[in-house]
């Protein structure tokens, strides 16, 4: 019983972050020069710090794996084992430390300050990750980038940073506001105090 509970709220997740990932399907103007904006740091942040840093890092590394196996379930309805080789899959495989690093952070104490500290943590890791992939990526075996800079790399990221700080915040906010509502009484929660 104990395990399909565990499954069932991991998926949910897994699921949220399939939606998250191709949200420009059906809100095709959220995208930056051709890139699509995705939600999918706004639900890794949310799935460790809802999930805790055990159940939200196996949440993300089963969406990793269902969209390795060929599932179109990344950005752009992407799947299958080429996107290994993608600039940005480092942003996807960073998708488990920033479950582990938010979820880490707010299993400490379940407030609103330790939930903005644990989003934008979880937030640098997604970034260091997934800029140093793309950059080797671009400059190692895609082609297209080298010669570019680090600086230059990271540059190009800041409109989606301006996004994902901003989602960071509100993922802040909806932790709080579901631990305070309905989180903090559920079967979850009972479950993560007795293993502290």
């Amino acid at each position: 019983m104990e395990r399909t509970y565990d499954i069932t709220i991991g998926a949910m997740f897994v699921a949220l972050m399939a939606i998250g990932a191709n949200i420009t399907a059906v809100a095709p103007f959220l995208s930056v020069l051709g890139v699509p904006l995705t939600l999918q740091t706004f639900v890794a942040i949310l799935a460790g710090l809802i999930l805790g840093s055990r159940r939200g890092v196996f949440a993300m590394f089963v969406y990793m794996v269902i969209g390795l196996i060929g599932v179109p379930i990344f950005a752009g309805f992407k799947g299958g084992m080429g996107t290994f080789i993608d600039p940005t899959f480092g942003f996807i495989l960073s998708f488990m430390g920033i479950a582990f690093v938010a979820g880490k952070i707010a299993e400490n104490r379940r407030e609103f300050p330790m939930y903005v500290t644990a989003s934008f943590a979880g937030l640098a890791v997604n970034y260091v990750i997934g800029v140093t992939w793309m950059y080797a990526a671009l400059s190692l075996w895609v082609g297209e980038g080298a010669g570019i800079s680090y600086t230059t790399a990271w540059a190009s990221m800041i409109p989606f940073l301006v996004k994902d700080g901003a989602l960071a915040f509100v993922a802040a906010v909806a932790a709080t506001r579901l631990e305070g509502s309905f989180l903090k009484n559920t079967r979850l929660r009972q479950k993560q105090a007795s293993s502290l």
